[in-house]
């Protein structure tokens, strides 16, 4: 399912609940419908950006690997799969916070 996040201050922001689960766990609303208020912008921009440096932190450092054929001869060839983080996947909601936050606007989703 996608959720649309809508604000005045900025662009919609669009994630896939799947991805926005955790996003949304952590700042305890729903996926179905819900609303970050201006005045709840700022501490939501806290607790993600403190979620943001814990999940950097417990990242391994190795990367996965897993087999990709090559063209020219058939063999196989480990190849990095490279990972979204969190914060990449909570970037864009962030930016969507500070501009709420610097212009008074509210943040909605499901309406």
């Amino acid at each position: 399912m996608l959720i649309t996040f809508k604000s005045k201050s900025s662009a919609d922001v669009l994630m896939l609940q799947d991805n926005a689960q955790p996003i949304l766990d952590l700042l305890h609303k729903s996926p179905a419908r819900g609303i970050i208020t201006a005045a709840e912008a700022a501490g939501a921009m806290a607790t993600l950006e403190q979620e943001v440096v814990a999940s950097r932190q417990r990242q391994e450092p190795a990367a996965d690997t897993s087999a990709v054929e090559k063209e020219d001869d058939d063999k196989l060839e480990e190849a990095k799969v490279q990972r979204v983080d969190f914060g990449a996947r909570a970037f864009p909601l962030m930016e969507m916070l500070r501009s709420a936050s610097a212009n008074g606007n509210d943040i909605v989703w499901g309406v």
